[in-house]
């Protein structure tokens, strides 16, 4: 019988694989207009969070989470955010950037610490500001070195980081604020598709592959997400901060080694400079995890540890 803890690495490593081998999935449809896989993926998550919700009987619960005017703002600029970097991530493997892809999410846990100390004045250690300046040195090589900057990797991360901002001020559990976010931008989703099906350029229903993939993209979107739900509540967030960079890993690995995507010396050098800034914050977080574990197991009347 497996632990709490090994479920949670179980299903962390479960989700950070489906994330990371996506990008084999959207490589798959890199006939397929990005804006229309992406309003099929808004579509077809809705659905299937909608199911999973049903089933649980909470679907009040999406209801509940647009009744504070504040929360309808904070999800809306959250679903722009986290539609602008699914657009992003599925025309970069469209159009051969998979490398910039995982550096985008190789970046975007510095990004993460860099805006909550710009916007809730969170403290960084020496190690994290080392390791935050070292992958900005990073992209600066890399754009000195191929002569433009690695915008895709740039705009994963941010967009990723300002959709992590907003989701923090929302006290709501991931499968119903992420069903609320897809809720708010569906609306969008279908009028392109009935566009695009209006003018006679609908990929769906053209043959039964690719309308059977872009059927899939809901569940593919929202079971690492529920995954990921599971293990939170039974890991910390250090642990599983940790496991999670297997995503970029794999999206890495896919790029190089199954698309050929080019790497070169410029790539090496920032990659291992990126790397090497990962270990950094890392050893710094685990550090400060334990320091408060510690501390919690001197005076256990002072915390819990969630």
């Amino acid at each position: 019988m497996l632990s709490d803890q090994a479920k949670g690495v179980a299903a962390t490593l479960a989700a950070a694989s489906i994330w990371g081998l996506s990008t084999l999935f959207y490589k798959e449809l890199a006939g397929v207009p990005p804006l229309e896989v992406l309003s099929h993926r808004t579509v077809w998550s809705l659905a299937f969070f909608l199911l999973v919700l049903a089933y649980q009987r909470r679907l009040g619960d999406v209801r509940r989470a647009f009744a504070a005017p504040r929360n309808m703002v904070v999800i809306f600029l959250a679903s722009v955010m986290i539609a602008a970097n699914w657009f992003v991530f599925i025309w970069a493997i469209q159009i051969g950037r998979a490398t910039q892809s995982s550096l985008g999410y190789y970046i975007f846990p510095l990004v993460a610490v860099f805006l909550g100390r710009i916007f809730f004045a969170e403290r960084l250690s020496r190690a994290q500001w080392a390791a935050v300046g070292l992958a900005a040195l990073a992209v600066s090589v890399l754009t000195f070195g191929l002569g433009q900057a690695p915008w895709i990797a740039l705009l994963l991360a941010v967009t990723f980081g300002l959709y992590g901002l907003f989701k923090k001020q929302l006290e709501l559990g991931p499968v119903v604020s992420v069903t609320a976010e897809v809720l708010l931008i569906s609306p969008v989703a279908v009028l392109l598709l009935w566009q695009s099906h209006a003018g006679g350029q609908s990929s769906f229903g053209s043959d039964m592959w690719h309308s059977a993939l872009l059927v899939l993209s809901g569940p593919l979107t929202a079971m690492p997400l529920i995954l990921f739900s599971f293990a939170a509540k039974r890991l910390t967030m250090a642990t599983c901060g940790l496991l999670l960079y297997l995503n970029p890993t794999i999206q890495f690995a896919v790029a190089v080694f199954v698309f050929g995507e080019a790497f070169g010396g410029w790539h090496f050098l920032a990659f291992a400079m990126i790397w090497t800034a990962l270990a950094i914050y890392s050893a710094s977080a685990l550090g400060r995890e334990k320091a408060r574990r510690k501390a919690l197991s001197a005076h256990p009347a002072s915390g819990t540890i969630v």
